[in-house]
């Protein structure tokens, strides 16, 4: 059976991807899912880029996710005359706050967030363009607030801006994410992420939006906020989906403590059933270079190892030179790192009191696989929530997960191990789904004669949270799945 890929790939469109040819390529290297950054370009560019990759995947038989990715209060710093400006460490520079503020020039510059002056005191650190830039208060007088600048640098127009150690009081969904979620709900996105996030109510406030205006989008909680570590466990438990956003939260705690906080986030997600996602500069050299530095690969594949579902390229594909490079190397680094994962789940640590059928069902599936050598699990579900339970137990056993739900396939699309698969079983009894899904994928070579396999299903088809029945079958020599009796070690 050929090395299947586990670990997803989400890949930002932009100009780079644009051109024609490029998305279908993109797809044919190993995207799962597509980013449209709403922080750039209008809704119309991401409306078109949607439908594109509809055709693209319609074109090459693939299902691909989209993912929204909402603005958020993002700080910026407005334009100056000259586009840019230098500032030399010891000078004196001012950030107005003011809805008017003149163009900028070497001694000052406007700021987006008006409310910035409430928010900070003097001995507070700014960190601009990702930090390149540093800025401490020195003194607020009215709308303006005096900085002195700690290090030579170059500031240019509608660059970020971020306070050291966080704390700045904006709300997580603006008036313009608003606007764009019901963008995102007219294109009929399977994932909606939310930018700045800094508790559960952001998240349940944001859900509220996108199911008013009919969406039924996947809620991604965006961790780039020192104050959104405080509060990570109700913010993961209110996410279906969690990002470990690395840019702007590497700018707030300090690069030092970034390792050791996304294997934290990873693990918490884990641990309460939630997809998770590291993102921000995976390949970042790919801008510019076909090859990643060995860093890099070390970086996706640490990100594989600690279990993420899913590794996410940024400018690498927007605008990079090498946008398809960049997800076949992506893709080869995955593989790398999952052939040499030991996976052993420790069911002596695992969640205790269960309240849903599917999820029981879940574990005792990889209890099995563990134990008595399973080649394969085959779910069929409806909204793919039995093969989410079932991916959060890392192993090296492909899920194919059977739907007839185009939105729960490709938001499975995400999840690490699971395989989508398009099935309709309506008027089937469960022996009959079975037979006729295990002798697809004994057609498709994803099976062989005498593999042992997991199916697991509902007494009813079609049926939502139905998940309740486990049966352990071996593959004969028609691809015919039969019922174990006497179980022999391999």
């Amino acid at each position: 059976m050929q090395t299947l890929r586990r670990t997803r790939i989400l890949a930002t469109l932009g100009p780079a991807t644009d051109a024609p040819g490029v998305l279908e390529d993109l797809l044919r290297a190993g995207v799962d899912c597509v980013r449209l950054n709403f922080s750039h370009g209008d809704p119309a560019e991401q409306i078109a880029r949607a439908e594109r990759v509809r055709a693209a995947s319609a074109a090459i038989g693939r299902e691909t996710g989209i993912l929204a990715d909402l603005p958020g209060p993002k700080i910026r710093v407005e334009r100056f005359e000259s586009g840019k400006v230098e500032l030399s460490a010891g000078q004196r520079f001012d950030l107005l706050a003011e809805a008017d503020a003149p163009l900028g020039n070497a001694g000052f510059v406007g700021v987006s967030y008006l409310g910035l002056p409430g928010d900070v005191v003097a001995g507070d650190v700014l960190l601009l363009d990702d930090g390149m830039v540093q800025l401490q208060v020195e003194a607020i007088e009215g709308q303006r607030i005096i900085t002195r600048v700690l290090n030579n640098s170059v500031l240019s127009n509608k660059k970020g801006l971020n306070k050291q150690g966080g704390g700045l009081s904006l709300g997580a969904v603006t008036t313009r994410d608003r606007e764009l979620i019901e963008v995102a709900a007219k294109i009929g996105v399977d994932f909606i992420a939310v930018s700045f996030c800094r508790n559960a109510d952001d998240m349940e406030e944001a859900r509220a939006i996108a199911r008013s205006h009919g969406s039924q989008a996947a809620l991604v909680s965006k961790i780039e906020r020192a104050e959104a570590i405080t509060n990570l466990k109700e913010i993961i438990a209110a996410s279906d989906v969690v990002m470990v956003a690395r840019g702007d939260l590497g700018v707030e705690i300090g690069d030092a403590a970034l390792p050791g906080l996304q294997k934290r986030i990873i693990r918490e997600a884990l641990a309460q059933d939630r997809i998770v996602i590291t993102a921000t500069q995976m390949l970042q050299s790919m801008v510019d270079s076909p090859l990643p530095t060995r860093a890099e690969v070390l970086d996706v594949a640490n990100a594989v190892i600690d279990g993420s579902d899913a590794v996410m390229l940024s400018q690498e594909t927007a605008a990079g030179h090498w946008p398809v490079q960049a997800v076949a190397a992506m893709a080869r680094i995955c593989v790398g790192a999952e052939e040499n994962l030991a996976a052993d789940t420790d069911y002596e640590t695992a969640k205790r009191g269960l309240d849903r059928a599917d999820q029981a069902i879940a574990m005792a599936a990889m209890f099995l696989t563990e134990h008595i050598g399973v080649g394969a699990i085959v779910a069929l579900t409806e909204s793919g929530g039995t093969a989410r339970f079932l991916s959060r137990f890392r192993s090296r056993v492909p899920i194919f997960a059977f739907s007839n739900h185009a939105d729960s396939r490709r938001r499975m699309r995400l999840m690490r191990d699971v395989f989508p698969v398009a099935f309709d079983s309506t008027g089937m009894q469960p022996r009959e789904a079975a037979r006729v899904a295990i002798k697809h994928l004994f057609d498709e070579g994803a099976l062989e004669v005498g593999e042992r396999l997991v199916f697991t299903s509902g007494e009813a088809m079609e049926q939502l949270g139905a998940t309740n029945t486990l049966r352990l079958l071996v593959v004969d020599e028609a691809g015919n799945a039969a019922g174990l009796g006497e179980i022999s070690p391999d």
